[in-house]
């Protein structure tokens, strides 16, 4: 079976174009599975004319297998690089439809998201928090996560984080995180760890939700109440599973930090780590893996990755971009989409 990939440009009007291009300059990226890029080849065009002749390295456009979505001349009119407006909004939303239609045929195996802006989906009319939730909605999957993954440079150690809530106002997490939600995430989490990343028996930390994980009830009740007897009980629902938890925030990210640096600790982390709010589970994300994380859907039916950074509309055009989030991104579905069909 041939493996591809459709990697989807993202606003026109931000970086995506930059990352893509520099990224796919890795020939020995491009051998490991057929790629294409859902976009407008005009813009891809246009940003290897405007950086190639600067020293910068990027694919040719003309070398590239390319999925040409036209833009109504009305919309291409109203596009300003280093803007998001409803016209790139139109754009962007328009890539990732067809991209998933595309997946969903069976065209495609993975998709890989350029960044969009929301702000910029709002204004061409498309109420979305974000491309997962369209992902979802297209695909009629009812469950689904955002995992984050990152590789070291310096240890190879990687670090996989599930947030349970997401983009919600944190004085709502005590009031949204509930044991359906644990045990939906829970589930989402072990199946992704078995059939994308091999684990049969994986050791999983589960964050609290106050601190010291409430202190015995003194700071927080939360985890007397109910977290704790969720553990005691996943525990004999996964008799194969390490469940580790609630460990206290401040000291979950301990042991990760030292892997993160000094291959010695590897030993003493977690296969996976389960945060409770968006911050918890972000903040050292991207204190240690901020250039190369990568956003992660699960339970879709497909492989879904994405660069963990947005548009950068302030530095469109003008070479700046780095595209190791990217070609991590590539990276890591072209894992796993090879992994998937070794398991199914």
């Amino acid at each position: 079976m041939t493996h591809r990939l459709a990697i989807t440009m993202g606003d026109p009007m931000g970086i995506g174009p930059e990352v893509i291009l520099k990224a796919l300059a890795d020939r020995q990226l491009q051998e490991q599975i057929q790629m294409t890029v859902v976009g407008s080849a005009s813009i891809l065009q246009e940003t290897y004319s405007r950086l190639a002749p600067h020293g910068q390295l990027l694919a040719n456009p003309d070398d590239l297998s390319i999925l040409d979505i036209p833009l109504p001349d009305e919309v291409a009119e109203e596009l300003k690089l280093g803007e998001g407006n409803g016209a790139s909004g139109w754009a962007s939303f328009a890539y990732l439809q067809e991209a998933i239609s595309q997946t969903l045929c069976g065209h495609f195996q993975g998709i890989v998201t350029g960044p969009i802006a929301k702000s910029a989906w709002k204004a061409a009319g498309y109420d979305y928090p974000g491309q997962t939730e369209l992902l979802a909605e297209k695909s009629s999957t009812e469950q689904f996560g955002m995992l984050f993954v990152g590789r070291s440079p310096h240890t190879q150690w990687q670090l996989v984080t599930l947030l349970a809530t997401t983009h919600i106002p944190l004085a709502k997490v005590p009031e949204i995180l509930t044991p359906t939600l644990l045990n939906q995430k829970l589930q989402l989490l072990v199946n992704v760890l078995r059939d994308q990343f091999g684990l049969s028996q994986p050791r999983i930390a589960i964050a609290g939700l106050n601190p010291h994980s409430g202190e015995q009830g003194q700071l927080g009740t939360e985890e007397m109440d109910w977290i704790i007897p969720w553990v005691e009980a996943s525990r004999q629902a996964y008799p194969h599973l390490t469940l580790d938890g609630p460990v206290p925030p401040d000291t979950l990210w301990v042991k990760p930090a030292q892997a993160w640096y000094n291959a010695s600790f590897a030993a003493q982390t977690h296969d996976a780590y389960l945060a409770l709010y968006h911050d918890q589970g972000l903040i050292p994300v991207k204190m240690m893996a901020f250039d190369r994380a990568v956003n992660t859907s699960i339970g879709l039916p497909f492989i879904r990755t994405s660069p963990d950074h947005g548009t950068a509309f302030d530095i469109a055009g003008q070479g700046l971009a780095h595209a190791t989030s990217m070609t991590a991104a590539i990276q890591l579905a072209t894992e796993l989409v090879y992994q998937k069909s070794v398991i199914s």
